[in-house]
């Protein structure tokens, strides 16, 4: 890849800082911009003098404009993720993903910044129609009222906003849909973390036989989960290689269900589990799997296997349990 000049919104979150990394390690110039509500600048440590960290918020404009001054890139990653986050802040994650939006959007317009690269989301067309899912599916949004939408809501007026904004400055407008990315120090807040750590204390509290472990719904809800790196190495295909006004699914067509999830988990920890069904929260969907038939097309092939990938992670939440604030 052509050595850039590039900022990178949200980029000590835990996708972020893995991206910096990797664009650093490339020989890139690099900018992060953030103002850690999510992340912290120490997983940046490793790179942090070969980087310009910036501590402002992507929803100030004039903020913005300044710290993208002479880049010739945006990768806006910045967002308030997190399914706790959807319920209980739905708010203020609208307000970071549109505000956030726009004011990434007045700095590539008032810097003449040409190359703007999406972060959008599987949220954005929520219950897929087919699956494997295509870029092309209709974004919905099934019930405003549900607060679980907020973030999808706001990636969906995001990708609006991309489409109709600067359209004579742009000559490179790309938008990808990350598809349950996962890793070591990807945060609480999400799916296999919660139940790593479920899943020990449960393990803790029943020292034999089978153990005891509620789940939501019937566990047959199915993902596909990418891993980090494998992640990293699609967007930078994207970002090399992506066409001007086009929409990339970036994860894994590895299907599991979350009941397969929990018995991957319980077997790193040499233990069974008793799944035991409990009502799922209204606004989830069943299944989700993209198609990467586009991003294959640029030269992209997974290579991380949940077999390899859960107990990593697993390994690190255990390790590190002791982060988590009660």
């Amino acid at each position: 890849m052509i050595k850039k000049n590039i900022i990178v919104t949200g980029g000590t979150g835990f996708i972020g800082a893995y991206l910096v990394r990797r664009l650093v390690k490339d020989g890139h110039n690099v900018r992060v911009v953030d103002n850690d509500l999510r992340g912290s600048k120490t997983r940046l440590a490793s790179v942090i003098s070969n980087i310009t960290m910036i501590a402002c918020d992507c929803r100030d404009g004039d903020a913005m404009t300044d710290a993208a001054k002479g880049c010739d890139t945006i990768l806006h990653l910045a967002a308030l993720n997190g399914t706790e986050n959807f319920y209980n802040r739905p708010e203020l994650v609208l307000d970071v993903g549109i505000r956030g939006m726009y004011g990434a959007l007045e700095a590539a317009r008032r810097n003449n910044i040409e190359n703007f690269v999406l972060a959008s989301s599987s949220e954005a067309y929520q219950t897929p129609p087919v699956v494997p899912t295509p870029e092309n599916v209709p974004l919905t949004i099934p019930d405003p009222w549900n607060p679980r939408y907020s973030y999808g809501g706001s990636k969906l007026i995001s990708e609006i906003m991309l489409a109709n904004y600067n359209r004579d400055i742009f000559k490179r407008a790309l938008i990808f849909r990350p598809h349950n990315v996962y890793g070591p120090d990807m945060g609480f807040e999400h799916v296999i973390p919660q139940l790593v750590l479920r899943a020990k204390k449960q393990i803790a509290a029943h020292p034999t036989g089978k153990v005891p472990f509620e789940i939501q719904g019937d566990g047959m809800q199915t993902r596909s989960f990418i891993h980090v790196n494998d992640f990293v190495d699609g967007l930078l295909k994207i970002v090399e290689k992506g066409e001007h006004r086009n929409v990339y699914h970036i994860g894994t067509e590895e299907e599991i269900t979350i009941r397969q999830l929990v018995e991957l988990i319980f077997k790193w920890f040499g233990r069974e589990a008793e799944i035991i069904s409990s009502p799922a929260p209204e606004g989830g969907t069943l299944r989700r799997c993209p198609d990467i038939a586009k991003l294959s097309a640029l030269g992209f092939a997974p290579k991380v296997g949940l077999d390899v990938g859960i107990p990593e992670i697993a390994a690190w939440y255990v390790a590190n349990a002791t982060q988590k604030s009660d």
